[in-house]
């Protein structure tokens, strides 16, 4: 049952490779994306569990990180049909173009669920570094100057951080085999979690660093963030909602499973003051690039930035309350950034571009996908009902009962500046006089687009008000990544 996840985007990649992109294959993506969200939660539902001759292994951390994959492809997947309709029309792309698309974005959901699945650290990081290869071709698909650009600038940053991960990888398996550990069991997380304690403090600080600045680098935290707004405002609109919405918190899932060895083997102040400094350094680098930003596709990507800061310092913060906020606003944020891009792709579609400028006006010429947008900048910003209202709330709250008022006071101002130039660049979008020819349905209709969009803003909503079903999973989810027990002592949701 663990491989299923990644054995069902992977057969649909080999039907797109056999039957190309048409009619009838455009939707395997959808149905691949539904199948893996629905295996996502019988996994969460069976608790604990191993596949692939121990290579993958599930847990209730695991199968949430899952659940947020399936949602976000999902939503991915839903507009991609129409998104490549229009770019055709467009004459952006083609039908080959069309094919590789629907190939490597499954692939790409592939390394994403294996990533979460991996049952050691070596594997996690072959995962990611799976997803790089994978995107930068969808990075780079409309061939153009910018794109090409784009796509090697990614390859180039992103590599630089895997290579600092791999450094500290081999550095922890060093100090656990040193440590009495087997070679095998010197990169498994739940062995090197239960003997963290005797890993050299030394080596193992050499490494904590250099797996949190790699996996930072995937995860768009600074300084080795550079790669993000290039990527995401040049990568197909689905796929940037792929790489915003997921990929960034499944970089962040390798530091948190990183952080519970750190926590044991160094204590709780290490790992927590170089999160706090990564989380700072983030958001002021976010709000210094919102402020006046004139491009809102390279908005919707600081703002990525803004909210991997926010979650990195719920991370720090460390206490269940935190990281309940932390993972809750995984899953609002990957709801809320897919709507963004999604709508924004449909935006810069009908517009012929991503510029501000030649979107002004657009709640009175297209007035259903200006809702969609609005509500979900509404939500972007942490605005009641939507959940990241309750996971930023809850992560400030946490903050300051852990004594860490000092850190998170400059964070709420900073995210006070992001909520002024995010609401300018709005303002300027939603409201004023239309430039001719944007109006509703310029972009492409597409039924699955629609859907995508007022399903996600629902959820969000909902999320925001309860969790539901989702409570179970979430406590278990939190309590490994706060004490980061033994397998055999892991309670599943049931």
């Amino acid at each position: 049952m663990v491989i299923v996840p990644v054995a069902l985007p992977l057969a649909a990649a080999c039907l797109y490779a056999v039957f190309g992109w048409n009619r009838v294959t455009e939707w395997l993506g959808a149905l691949s994306a539904g199948g893996l969200l629905a295996a996502a939660v019988l996994l969460a539902r069976a608790g604990e569990g191993s596949g692939l001759w121990g290579l993958l292994r599930v847990d209730a951390l695991s199968a949430y990180m899952l659940i947020v994959i399936g949602v976000v492809a999902l939503l991915a997947m839903l507009a991609s049909p129409g998104y490549l309709r229009a770019e055709a029309a467009a004459g952006h792309t083609g039908s080959r173009a069309a094919r590789s698309y629907g190939i490597f974005t499954q692939c790409f959901v592939a390394a994403m669920a294996t990533a979460v699945l991996a049952a050691s650290l070596g594997m996690l990081w072959v995962a990611v570094e799976a997803t790089t290869i994978l995107t930068a071709f969808l990075v780079g698909q409309r061939r153009t100057r910018k794109a090409t650009e784009a796509a090697w600038k990614y390859v180039v940053i992103c590599s630089v951080g895997i290579a600092l991960a791999l450094l500290g990888l081999v550095m922890v398996h060093y100090a656990a085999v040193h440590a009495g550990l087997s070679s095998r069991e010197g990169l498994d997380w739940v062995s090197l979690a239960g003997h963290a304690g005797r890993l050299d403090p030394g080596v193992t600080r050499i490494a904590v660093v250099l797996l949190v600045l790699g996996f930072g680098a995937k995860a768009g935290l600074a300084p080795l963030h550079a790669w993000l707004p290039d990527a995401h405002s040049q990568a197909p609109a689905p796929v940037s909602a792929l790489m915003s919405g997921v990929l960034l918190s499944v970089a962040f899932y390798a530091i948190l499973r990183v952080k519970v060895v750190s926590d044991v083997a160094l204590g709780a102040g290490f790992c927590r003051m170089l999160l706090i400094v990564v989380a700072l350094a983030s958001l002021a680098v976010a709000a210094a690039l919102l402020i006046g930003q004139r491009d809102f596709k390279r908005m919707l990507a600081y703002s990525s930035i803004e909210h991997m800061g926010l979650i990195a310092l719920g991370a720090a913060i460390g206490n269940g309350l935190a990281l309940g906020a932390v993972l809750l606003h995984i899953l609002g944020h990957g709801l809320g950034k897919s709507v963004l891009f999604i709508g924004s792709g449909r935006i810069q579609q009908a517009a012929g571009s991503s510029s501000v400028d030649a979107v002004r006006g657009l709640g009175g010429r297209a007035p259903g996908l200006a809702a969609a947008f609005g509500l979900g900048l509404l939500a972007l910003l942490g605005l009641p009902p939507f959940s990241l209202f309750a996971s930023e709330l809850g992560i400030v709250r946490a903050g300051f009962a852990a004594g860490l008022g000092w850190a998170v006071a400059p964070a709420l101002v900073l995210m006070l500046v992001i909520v002024a130039g995010v609401g300018r660049v709005a303002a300027r979008m939603l409201l004023g006089t239309a430039p001719p020819g944007l109006e509703e349905g310029s972009g492409g209709r597409s039924r699955g687009a629609g859907v995508a969009l007022v399903v996600g803003l629902v959820a969000c909503a909902v999320l925001g008000v309860t969790l539901g079903p989702l409570r179970p999973l979430l406590e278990s989810a939190v309590t490994i990544a706060t004490a980061g027990p033994p397998l055999s002592a892991m309670g599943g949701a049931r």
